[in-house]
């Protein structure tokens, strides 16, 4: 098998760190000390040297790692499919077995890594020697390779086929032990380089770069500079401080903790779990009684009101009794030009215009002139989001002045009265009832607990005569020590 070092365009490998990780374990298992034991073992009539099994690999990546059998079985295995690791027995399956089957460590020449490419004229003259020792039998693909590169390479194929009688003349002349593990080595690196077709090329780095990825670039002086004018700016900027924060998580998980159903679970019953689908038909979008956690949620704050269809309904039967009912239908129509189809954007963003924007249209909307002015410019030439601007301001609008006057309508209190509440299903009909979770003690708590208990247990231990003897005996020396002489 030859060689050779040439540079002729690097090709840049995204999985290059990957690999690297992998090359530094595999250093580690080599280790003479610290690594698995490699030793002379029998493979059928020869002894093979620094040979070990797949279950001492598997058992070596379990202890240094601390993973489970799986991971390791599949690191291992990428590790052989990547032919960092090649097998002695079953040359042609590249995969690791958890047994006694002998395996060896390739060459780090042969690694991935390795800047020189696997050329087409080192698989020729492969080929070609196994074609002499094999007399002709080849593997179908193989056959297929050796007259494609004959085609290929058919100016030098003369040189190919001497290199092969020449290597072929060498490996007879070697030691049957040291002719068995090249050969082994030989087939597995090209399995990896060369797959058959179906096999998947482990080594396929996708297209090649024009610029190498892993290289560290040099920072010049303006790098540096905007770093510094960065973080100047980030020790100026206001912060929150965590307590605040913490409070303001924990006011959250408080006001949504009864209307999350993992922690307090779904009223009447679980549909996922059971055959009872009341909760879906309570909870539909458009259902004419909704349920009261639904109706509280809206008071919520006016992003929960707007995104429930039912919350939007009652919303906008409010606006309409304050004649501003087109601003929610403005709203509807915006989110509709958003996310409907991009075949129809113009034209309804020109129907939005008509019946919303244009001068004395149907339902107009009062909005400030420099949104205005934005909106217009932005209709010259309309896509999904040309009217962010004008449905920020009316978003803005129904937010700071009618959501709280909602809040305190009959409307809201009608319906927050007439809401439903669903009691929880009978539990001789559904074995998988509704559950409340506890959330677990504060550690600042059981550390005070635990100092507390240790300290009763220090007090109950301690001699409550022998301390008082002990306060005795200091009185009467100071008693003693206040007599005049």
């Amino acid at each position: 098998m030859t060689v050779k070092h040439l540079d002729q365009g690097q090709h840049y490998r995204p999985r290059m760190a990957f690999l690297k990780k992998i090359e530094a374990l595999l250093l580690e298992m080599q280790d003479v000390e610290t690594g698995i034991k490699m030793q002379t073992q029998r493979l059928m009539i020869t002894s093979i040297p620094h040979a070990i099994t797949g279950h001492d690999i598997l058992e070596w990546i379990i202890q240094r790692l601390q993973i489970t059998d799986e991971e390791a079985q599949h690191l291992s295995n990428l590790m052989v499919k990547c032919g960092y690791i090649y097998p002695l027995q079953e040359p042609t399956n590249l995969i690791l077995k958890p047994d006694v089957s002998l395996y060896r460590f390739q060459t780090p020449y042969f690694w991935p890594t390795q800047q020189w490419p696997a050329e087409d004229t080192d698989y020729a003259i492969y080929l070609a020697k196994k074609n002499i020792r094999k007399k002709g039998i080849l593997e179908e693909y193989e056959k297929e390779n050796y007259s494609v590169l004959n085609k290929k390479i058919n100016h030098k194929w003369d040189f190919v086929i001497m290199q092969a009688k020449e290597q072929y003349k060498a490996g007879k002349e070697r030691k049957k032990s040291d002719r068995v593990v090249l050969d082994c080595q030989e087939k597995a690196y090209w399995l990896v380089h060369r797959p058959p077709p179906g096999v998947q090329d482990v080594l396929d780095y996708g297209m090649d770069r024009a610029s190498d990825p892993n290289v560290v670039k040099k920072k010049a002086v303006d790098f540096y500079r905007r770093e510094i004018m960065y973080y100047q700016q980030s020790l100026m900027r206001s912060t929150v401080k965590s307590s605040v924060s913490l409070a303001g998580l924990l006011k959250y998980c408080e006001q949504y903790y009864l209307h999350d159903p993992i922690m307090s679970g779904c009223l009447p019953s679980n549909p996922w779990i059971t055959d009872d689908t009341m909760f879906w038909e309570l909870n539909a979008k458009l259902v004419e009684t909704p349920t009261k956690l639904r109706v509280e949620r809206w008071a919520f704050n006016f992003s929960e009101l707007i995104r429930d269809p039912k919350g939007r309904q009652s919303f906008q039967l409010f606006l309409k009794k304050e004649f501003s009912g087109e601003n929610m239908s403005f709203w509807e129509a915006c989110e509709d030009l958003k996310y409907g189809d991009q075949s129809k954007v113009k034209e309804k963003a020109e129907e939005i215009y008509k019946l919303f924007l244009a001068p004395g249209a149907r339902r107009w909307i009062n909005i400030d002139g420099k949104t205005m002015d934005i909106t217009l410019k932005g209709l010259k030439h309309p896509h999904r989001y040309v009217l962010d601007a004008a449905q920020t301001h009316i978003y803005m609008l129904m937010k700071k002045d009618s959501y709280a006057r909602y809040l305190k309508s009959p409307i809201y209190k009608e319906i927050i009265g007439k809401a439903v509440v669903p009691q929880e299903t009978k539990k001789g009909n559904f074995p998988f009832m509704r559950r409340h979770r506890r959330s677990s003690p504060s550690p600042v708590i059981l550390r005070q607990l635990e100092e507390e208990a240790r300290a009763k247990e220090a007090a109950n231990t301690v001699d409550i005569t022998q301390v008082m003897s002990k306060l005795d005996r200091r009185s009467q020396l100071k008693q003693e020590a206040a007599k005049p002489t």
